[in-house]
């Protein structure tokens, strides 16, 4: 049976000409259905780049990702992603965040009110569906970010270095509901991390 993702003898390079700047690869790699992964390096290596290309948004110069069968040509609706800097729009409520995610792709929130109210239940922030970013501590910021990754229920789930800036209880509740939400929906993580400690406990590969 093929692996869920296959990325294989991927390059990026940036800039044409004499600026044309070589940033990484050849990268191979395959993440298995369920499986938690984490992606170590020093900054400036290209892991974040690599994930932007295994979710669609960045372009591949060479190779090719396949994910769950299917070369990925655009932003890919089966994986969801987890950005750094948990940036949320900050005029919008929490749960207007998260329907953010279905007005992208195209689609009415009002139908799928229940599962939007569902998953923040999940990421336990259901009491604080209409309360803005400002209002919110940065552990509950990031689980507003967990929800809206996993609202269309993605195969792969990319967290890029989601406790950064987050103090040590905190950073446990947050990848405690990764592991929780992982383990109940069978969706496999990809784990961009500096904290050999995270790594030990939560990895299956790295």
């Amino acid at each position: 049976m093929p692996p869920l993702i296959s990325i294989e003898n991927v390059r990026k390079t940036f800039g044409s000409g004499a600026s044309l700047v070589d940033a990484f690869g050849p990268v191979s790699l395959d993440i298995e259905e369920g499986q938690f992964v984490s992606l170590l390096g020093p900054s400036g290596c290209g892991k974040s780049t690599l994930m932007l290309m295994l979710a669609g948004l960045l372009d591949v110069t060479s190779g090719q990702i396949i994910v769950d069968g299917k070369a990925v040509k655009a932003p890919q609706t089966d994986v969801g992603i987890m950005f750094q800097d948990n940036t949320l729009v900050p005029w919008r409520t929490v749960r207007g965040n998260v329907d953010l995610q279905l007005e992208m792709r195209g689609l009415d929130p009002r139908r799928y009110k229940d599962r939007v109210l569902d998953l923040l239940g999940q990421v336990k922030l259901l009491d604080f569906a209409d309360r803005f970013p400002h209002e919110l501590s940065g552990g509950m910021r990031q689980r507003v970010m967990i929800a809206m990754a996993m609202l269309c229920d993605p195969k792969l789930l990319i967290a890029d270095e989601p406790t950064t800036a987050l103090d040590v209880t905190v950073q446990a509740d947050v990848l405690d509901l990764i592991a929780a939400l992982q383990a109940e929906h069978q969706t496999a993580v990809a784990l961009i991390t500096h904290d050999m400690g995270v790594v030990a406990r939560m990895c299956d590969r790295v």
